[in-house]
């Protein structure tokens, strides 16, 4: 059988590009070059600190939906890679540090606590010793993942190798055999600490540079305190690796050309501001401050075709009811899950989370409205933020500093603006589904308390319900059962994790679904499409191993 299997291995290999000279040619070759290129990429890894998010959904049995969330838990940090699965919170108000118990002693405690060191851990096949001494490797087959040819093996740990080892099946692309998935667990569970099963892939960002980006675990019948059971989903994201390299600091190698001379009026009062455009453009300094400050830290997209596409939405509503909004509104997306939108001065920000649970576009249009009302209302900044100092504080008192949650008179008013808005509107005939969208939310919001809890502004506007409800057109009994209220979550964004930038997943739209399919608000597995970009996209110091598989240096050694 062993022969068996080097035979089909070296058919294998047979196929893969000629690249080099030295590219394996047994089944020995092929793992040592798999062994030696995983430890050159944890090596590498630490010298990034990525953002991490992690959503659990505690799940239940439900006797027409299968389960369905009963609870759920939420962290947001930056990950310290060079310190192993060190990580500090961004999601708790109070800027504190959070010291998480866990790593390779497992990942929930008796008393039912997540511990997020343990999700992130999921990003590593094996910290302690991933080598063949330790692990048995098994051909599989190749395999395509996208575009990306692979290698598959199954590993499984040798007898007396220690807890806290993998077992499962990794993916290995053809190239520079780098392992770009691991599909299983860790062993070594105890009676006080457990370890889950997880989906775990990396994405390329460059040649050689492949990044943990997505993470999902999840236990149906998980029994522990010997009569428990533990049901739950989950998603670990991870971004932010090359924050060092602002779009701003990338323009200062630009070339500009500008007129030999400049262009001067007669009259040099007449470019003096009037009071009112002096206070317009203080609040769009502030606006500035803190949208730039957000994506210097990671938390919103830069500029991108998802803005312009909100944009064109803004648009359509100004238009049709005649406004003309100065300095314009703009849009951006906060690259969290959370279901919220918040206006900073006149910058709508919608979470990616909000706009990849909406169905159609006249419920994006409906979140959009509701804010575009707090602008028309002259609802402002606070104008604090002008003053550049007032931006100079710990990345962990982020979302103590910026809070920008409106009184529930101001709310009130938007979503009555709102309505308005959307009466006159090319959305005024599709509202019935954004109703839809806000019943459903409302219906699901106390299973999923930490989803619809936001870091910016207050909730998502549900009060905009009753409004949209009496304009809306009340949908057919009949179509009422393949009507989608809502979409999962990661159901329209896709995120880069090396630049942050993001883009509207254009798939086609499945056939129609069952109730159990649709799973509105709900976390499902990533299965990513993966591709190889081009060293374009990365400076040089960013690849992670040269042709001899060796850890590259960081940009200071």
């Amino acid at each position: 059988m062993r022969i068996l299997k080097t035979a089909v291995v070296v058919l294998a290999l047979a196929a893969l590009p000629v690249r080099a000279a030295d590219q394996p040619a047994t089944l020995d070759q092929v793992i040592d070059r798999i062994v030696n290129r995983e430890q050159a990429v944890v090596a590498s890894l630490k010298q990034y600190t990525p953002l991490v998010e992690t959503y659990i959904q505690n799940m239940k049995p439900d006797d027409k939906l299968g389960e369905v969330p009963a609870g759920d838990n939420y962290f947001l940090g930056r990950a310290d890679l060079a310190s192993g699965v060190e990580l500090r919170s961004l999601s708790e108000k109070t800027g504190t540090t959070h010291k998480f118990l866990g790593g390779l002693k497992g990942w929930f405690s008796f008393s039912l606590q997540y511990l997020p060191r343990g999700f992130l851990q999921m990003v590593y096949l094996d910290t302690s010793g991933f080598d063949r001494q330790h692990y048995r490797f098994d051909y599989v087959r190749r395999e395509f993942l996208g575009e990306v040819r692979c290698l598959v093996f199954d590993i499984t740990p040798l007898p007396k190798s220690g807890k806290g080892r993998f077992l499962g099946r990794i993916w290995v692309e053809d190239q520079d055999f780098t392992i770009v998935r691991f599909n299983g667990a860790y062993s070594g569970t105890s009676k006080s600490s457990f370890y889950f099963h997880f989906d775990s892939w990396r994405i390329n960002a460059g040649p050689g540079l492949w990044l943990p980006a997505f993470v999902y675990s999840e236990e149906s019948n998980f029994q522990y305190a010997l009569v428990k059971r533990l049901q739950f989903k989950a998603q670990t994201r991870l971004w932010g690796y090359n924050l060092g390299h602002t779009a701003q600091e990338q323009e200062l190698s630009k070339i500009l050309v500008e007129a030999p001379t400049p262009i001067k009026d007669q009259s040099v009062t007449a470019n003096d501001l009037l009071p009112i455009q002096a206070q317009r453009l203080w609040d769009r300094q502030a606006e500035d401050n803190v949208v730039d400050r957000l994506e210097r830290l990671g938390l919103l997209a830069p500029r991108g075709e998802v803005d312009k596409t909100l944009e064109v939405v803004v648009n359509n509503l100004e238009v049709t009811n005649n406004l003309d909004i100065q300095p314009e509104v703009r849009c951006r997306v906060l690259l969290t899950s959370t279901l919220e939108s918040v206006t900073i001065g006149r910058t709508i920000v919608l979470s990616r989370g909000l706009i990849d649970v909406l169905p159609d576009e006249a419920s994006l249009a409906t979140m959009v409205a509701h804010e575009l009302g707090h602008v028309v209302l002259g609802h402002r900044i606070d104008p604090q933020f002008a003053f550049f100092d007032r931006l100079l504080f710990d990345e962990r008192d982020t979302f103590r500093h910026f809070v920008f949650a409106r009184p529930a008179g101001e709310e009130e008013a938007a979503s009555a603006k709102a309505a308005e808005l959307l009466k006159n509107s090319p959305y005024k005939d599709q509202l019935a589904t954004a109703a839809l969208f806000v019943q459903a939310l409302n219906a699901r919001a106390a299973e999923i308390p930490n989803l619809v809890s936001p870091h910016l502004g207050s909730r998502v506007p549900t009060s905009i319900a009753t409004q949209v409800s009496a304009s809306a057109e009340p949908l057919d009994p009949s179509k009422r059962a393949g009507q989608i209220s809502a979409l999962p979550l990661g159901g329209r964004i896709k995120v880069d994790p090396w630049t942050d930038r993001i883009e509207m997943i254009k798939a086609k739209p499945v056939g129609s679904l069952s109730e159990r399919e649709k799973m509105p608000f709900e976390v499902t597995p990533f299965m990513p499409y993966l591709i190889r970009q081009s060293s374009s996209l990365l400076p040089p110091s960013a690849v992670t191993a040269d042709s001899k598989n060796e850890p590259a240096k960081k940009p200071n050694e």
